[in-house]
This record gives C-alpha cells, structure tokens and sequence, in this order.
C-alpha cells in the first residue's frame, strides 16, 4: 500500500507553549488508523496541523505525494481530507440538505448516497441544524464531510457522548466505509471498538508519539500507561 497520509516529525506551539513535538504518522491509501491518548494529549492538535489549520514550528505534511506543510486549509481540503470535527460544528441556521450540499463536491458521495447511509437526515432534510439532536448532528456532520468526497476521512471523537444505540448506528456506517476502502483517521476512545476497526494505533502521550502498531500489540500495560485503561 502506498502512503496517503505523512506527518513527518511535526513541530506545533501554541505561543510559547509546545503541543507537538517531533509527531509522526501514517495513513496508507485504504488503511484505518486509530489516534489514541487520553485528553489533552494532542489528538486534535495533530488533526488540526494534517488539515493545515495551525501553524507548523518544524516538520511537513505530505498528502497524495505532495507536500502540502504551507498550504491552507481550504486547499488541503480540495486535495480530498474531509474532516469531521470535534463538537460537530453543524451550521445551525441551515437545513440539513443545505448543510449537506454546502460543501459538496461531484463524484461517489452524493445527497441521495448520503441519505441512504443515513435515512434519519433524509427525514429531517427541511429541518434546521439547530433542531437535530446531538447524534443526528453527528450523522450531519459526517454526511457533510462525505459530500466533499474526500480520500481521506478524519473524525475527530465521532461516538463521544451519544447513547448507544446512535453510537452503534455511527460505527456500522464508519465500518462501511471502512470496508469500502475509504482511507480513514479516527480519534476515539472506546477501545472495544476501536481495537477491532483499525489497521494501526498510534498513541500520544504530552504531545509526542510513544506507541504505535498494529491493535493486537496493545496489551494491557500500554492501554493502562497511556490510555488510563
């Protein structure tokens, strides 16, 4: 498999304060990878720098083989990494068609593909954002992702929060994709889930990588180190 995704020693401060130091990944075209660490740790710094939405002190971001460290964030996102954010980020005066066709670009991913994955958005396609509950806006938000019809999927704590039934819906539609061969970056902290969807983990520990490897390899002293398991 060739690689899609590089983050290659990066660098991130926040004024004087360092919140990367020396990070490295990789996402192999068709590969889940699990990011993993407890909070605070630097998961959604290291997603913000892959989609060029901070600064970097050091290091480069390689993306479809082109270094892409000093681009911005919308031309990164036109390369085709679609990000699912931390806390949803739904326009809340927007329908949920509008929302989903906002961003969208041609190709797979259409409104009625969306829709199929998701019927309870094609219910509420004349609602406002606003009026979703807590788990629809989490559909939303990766319907809308999906419409830009990325190469790359990045969710950002997907399940966090939700009851289980909605947590359980959202895991069948990423492991769909998953098996559809969409690439994929995930942070999430249901090891019971997790474990058994990625490729290979990476965990972060004050901003620097101290594990990665295949899931099988995270034995029970690594998840109680790292992951307050």
């Amino acid at each position: 498999m060739s690689a899609l995704l590089q983050l290659d020693g990066l660098d991130v401060f926040y004024g004087a304060s360092q919140a990367l130091d020396a990070v490295s990944l990789q996402v192999d075209e068709g590969q889940a990878v699990a990011l993993m660490g407890r909070n605070g740790m630097g998961k959604t710094t290291t997603i913000s720098a892959a989609c060029r939405m901070l600064p970097l002190r050091k290091g480069r971001v390689v993306f479809a083989g082109q270094d892409i460290s000093a681009w911005p964030s919308f031309r990164a996102a036109r390369l085709g990494i679609g990000l699912v954010p931390e806390g949803r980020r739904c326009f809340p005066n927007l329908t949920v068609r509008e929302n989903l066709i906002a961003a969208a670009r041609r190709g797979y991913w259409t409104l009625e593909r969306v829709q199929h994955m998701f019927p309870r958005l094609q219910e509420r396609t004349d609602q406002y954002a606003v009026s979703l509950s807590g788990g629809e806006q989490q559909m939303l938000a990766i319907g809308r992702a999906l419409m830009t019809n990325p190469r790359l999927l990045i969710l950002d704590e997907a399940t966090e929060g939700l009851a289980p039934v909605i947590r359980r819906e959202i895991w069948t539609a990423i492991t769909r994709l998953r098996t559809e061969g969409l690439s994929i970056l995930l942070v999430d902290k249901t090891l019971a889930e997790i474990l058994p969807f990625a490729d290979s983990c990476v965990i972060l520990d004050r901003g620097r990588v101290v594990w990665q490897g295949h899931p099988k390899g995270l034995d029970g002293d690594i998840q109680q180190a790292y992951l307050g398991v």
